[in-house]
């Protein structure tokens, strides 16, 4: 909309271009609007999902490394489900149970006979945690890459049209050959209002997903080292 107002305080009627464009215009500037309203439905939903998530990873991690009993958390960890911590914890919790109940009873205190196998369930979770994150980054950078041309195609289309009507008409004024030509650069100008806002949020959310990523590769070593250190 913001778009939409400043052509139309430049004299530019952006309805009045669709409506008086070709059909291959109108076609280039309806897939450019689908690029441009999908893009922010993806940064939205990807904003508040980094910012819920990450409000609840930190609950999450300050109730890990106040517990006590693992079994104690394991049983409310459905109020950290926003998490990619969690992920990590339940793998890891799970390889670690196994390797504990699997041993005989001896009287003596079960310990932890693979550690490499716990590292590797947290390694397989953490794939999986930052895939979930990063879904949807893929569609950003498509549009961001795709759209530009788009634009271009659409603004090359209509500037042949532009020059077969003035082939037919014969007036190769200035008056006549502005107006369509001016219509025909619209479709560059809409590419890059889809493409731009992609680009900076697609950028924006790699710089998050490499701290997301950090933060879970610390989180693991820590489980690592709270496994070594009470059950090795």
């Amino acid at each position: 909309m913001l778009f939409v107002a400043m052509l139309e305080g430049q004299g530019v009627n952006l309805w009045e271009v669709v409506r008086h464009g070709g059909t291959v215009g109108k076609i280039v500037m309806l897939l450019l609007a689908v690029f441009s309203i999908l893009s922010w439905v993806v940064i939205i939903q990807k904003s508040l999902l980094l910012g819920r998530s990450g409000k609840v990873n930190e609950a999450f991690r300050t109730a890990f490394r106040r517990s006590t009993d693992w079994r104690d958390l394991k049983q409310t960890s459905t109020t950290f489900s926003l998490s990619p911590l969690l992920g990590l914890f339940n793998a890891g919790y799970t390889e670690v149970t196994y390797q504990l109940r699997t041993q005989p009873s001896s009287g003596e205190k079960a310990q932890i006979k693979s550690m490499e196998a716990v590292e590797r369930s947290l390694q397989r979770a953490s794939v999986v945690e930052m895939g979930r994150l990063e879904k949807g980054l893929g569609v950003l950078a498509t549009i961001a890459a795709v759209s530009p041309f788009v634009g271009l195609f659409g603004t090359v289309w209509g500037i042949i049209d532009a020059f077969r009507g003035i082939g037919t008409s014969g007036n190769a004024s200035l008056a006549t050959v502005a107006i369509p030509i001016s219509e025909a650069l619209v479709a560059t100008a809409l590419g890059l209002v889809a493409a731009i806002p992609a680009l900076m949020a697609y950028n924006f959310f790699q710089g998050q997903l490499k701290q997301w990523q950090t933060e879970l590769d610390d989180f693991a070593l820590e489980f690592i080292s709270l496994s070594e250190r009470n059950f090795t």
